[in-house]
């Protein structure tokens, strides 16, 4: 199939996000994206701000702000950071807008229609001095478990137990602070999951074979748990409302429906978003309806977020009885950890995206995610292993091959590649051996495996080093010139291939090290198996310049100021520092 839908599990907005969520869907889905096009494959990248439930709201009192306006505010600053990341997102919408209410709206209209919604009472915690139910999370107190007294009514953050509200010692409302709560009979409306059980683990079986074992067990989990009814709505006042013309009673109410019904409904909303800017040349249908047979539809997330993506969210589009495109391949990841301990929003604990730009380049950071992305264990991140990374691969391996080829033929041939002999021996195994790598690097960034394909990568610009201490130019240079040109001639063709290849990875340098060479006609986007072992696509005579240093050292002093700046391996899972 050569159409490519593409979504990265949408980043929630109630604060700037770590070095976690980062690897765990959107960068894997942006080097995923980048390549698909490089391949020629028509790709659409979708992501947006998760904008609805508890955590927006109690996040945007916090900030003294009305919650539309916090949610505008935030949406605007993750996506400063996404593109100073260089994630090429199609587009980047929100869950608040309007497509997406519209779509919501419509999608549980449908479940209604067929029977797999429903009004259900239940018993739920009223606040006297706010006037409200209050959710789960707008109740704080003491863990009956670790003692923890900001422990949530859903779950206790430090000791990570499961709680219900009435658990709580003390409880009290996290928005006025009242201990004066009661618990109230009041509707809401619950999606009949046990009823599409048996629907949604054949769809499991059938399009769940080919996923990672990660995605798959966590869906088959829940599945062989037996899937429960789930409440839908809640008491908030900010959220797609349940709309008036279905049901009157809850609109008057002012129920909203839960956030994780709307968030990945937001895909298809963002899809909207991004086509009604120029509906005469966009259409959000060709990628969402009835387009099983055409469209390969492919989802990036951390392992929390695999249960609503395989089992909840399969149910909702299940349910409609609609030709709505559902997910063909599910990537997972594990976690990242700091120094073996959790990353934490709520704790700051660990590096986050704005520090992250703040301190280095993106393509660094980008690089060293990729090659070390969590996919089959959680990986830890430590300051140590970046910088080995960093100095090892980036600056030593790639780095300072490029500054070397351009800086040494600049200085003995002048400002044009030089010509020199024919290709030979020694030039005929490097292009083997490239063709090689570059196919391998291929098999693995088909196959979603991005450690792998790093490291192919890697090798591949391994392979122009050992190539050129074998060939030693500035040895060469003194007893036959022609001979030196030739090497210099065809590392430059290297440099040329390693910016085309490399760019999913890390783009910005990509950019750098193909615009040293003047080539006018270079609208090369990939380069196939016969280029790579020719290595003649910068041709003799091209004009180049050196670009300034692609990856700068990560020195003792940088490395002990980030440890100053973001804590060391005295951080721990408990968030001691």
């Amino acid at each position: 199939m050569a159409r490519h839908l593409i979504t990265s599990a949408l980043p929630y907005i109630n604060g700037i996000k770590h070095l976690g969520n980062m690897v765990g869907s959107m960068l894997p889905a942006d080097v995923y994206s980048r390549y698909m096009r490089q391949r020629g494959h028509d790709v659409l990248y979708i992501c947006a701000t998760d904008e609805h439930g508890t955590p927006a709201e109690l996040a945007a009192k916090e900030a003294g702000l009305p919650v539309d306006e916090f949610c505008a505010q935030q949406h605007e600053a993750q996506k400063a950071i996404y593109d100073g990341f260089g994630l090429a997102f199609d587009y980047f919408g929100r869950s608040s807008s309007a497509q997406n209410v519209q779509i919501t709206q419509t999608i549980a209209r449908e479940l209604k229609a067929n029977g797999f919604i429903e009004e259900r009472s239940i018993r739920q915690v009223y606040s006297n001095a706010d006037g409200r139910f209050l959710p789960d999370r707008y109740i704080e107190g003491t863990c009956p478990h670790c003692g923890y007294d900001k422990a949530r009514g859903d779950q206790c953050e430090n000791c990570t137990r499961v709680l219900d509200p009435t658990d709580l010692i003390d409880a009290r409302s996290a928005i006025s602070g009242s201990s004066d709560l009661e618990v109230r009979e009041t509707k809401h409306l619950f999606l009949l999951q046990s009823k599409l059980a048996e629907e949604v683990a054949s769809w499991v079986d059938e399009r769940g074979k080919d996923w990672p074992t990660l995605a798959s067990s966590i869906a088959r989990k829940w599945l062989n748990e037996g899937l429960q009814d789930r409440a839908i709505t809640r008491d908030l006042d900010w959220g797609v409302p349940v709309p008036a013309d279905t049901w009157p009673e809850l609109a008057a109410e002012g129920k909203v429906f839960y956030v994780w019904f709307d968030a990945p409904i937001e895909y298809i909303g963002a899809t909207k978003e991004w086509a009604d800017l120029d509906p005469e040349n966009r259409d959000w249908k060709s990628w969402w309806y009835d387009v099983d047979e055409t469209v390969r539809y492919t989802e990036f997330m951390a392992k929390d977020n695999v249960p609503f993506h395989t089992v909840m969210f399969p149910a909702t589009l299940l349910g409609t009885r609609d030709a709505w495109k559902k997910v063909d391949y599910v990537k997972a990841f594990n976690w990242l950890t700091y120094y073996g301990g959790k990353f934490s929003t709520s704790q700051k604990r660990g590096v986050f995206t704005d520090a992250a730009l703040e301190v280095l380049p993106a393509d660094y950071w980008r690089y060293f995610l990729m090659a070390n992305a969590p996919e089959s264990d959680d990986t830890s991140f430590t300051w140590e292993h970046f910088t080995a990374t960093v100095n090892k691969d980036l600056a030593d391996t790639l780095g300072n091959f490029v500054n070397r080829v351009l800086s040494f033929s600049r200085k003995r041939f002048g400002d044009e590649v030089p010509a020199g002999q024919a290709a030979g021996e020694a030039e005929e195994r490097l292009g083997e051996e490239i063709a090689r790598l570059l196919a391998e690097y291929e098999e693995h960034m088909d196959a979603l495996q991005f450690r792998k394909a790093a490291a192919a990568l890697r090798a591949l610009w391994s392979a122009g080093n050992s190539y050129l201490e074998e060939k030693a130019p500035w040895l060469e240079i003194k007893t036959d010139q022609e001979a030196a040109a030739l090497t210099l001639r065809t590392a430059m063709n290297l440099i040329h291939l390693y910016a085309i290849v490399s760019e999913p990875f890390i783009p910005s340098s990509a950019r750098a090290m193909r615009s040293a060479f003047a080539l006018s006609e270079d609208t090369a986007v990939w380069v196939g198996q016969e280029e790579a072992k020719a290595l003649a696509s910068v041709p003799a005579g091209t004009a180049f310049t050196v670009p300034p240093v692609l990856f700068a050292k990560i020195t003792e002093e940088d490395l002990e100021s980030f440890r100053e700046r973001f804590g060391g391996a005295e951080q721990n899972g408990n968030g001691a520092a």
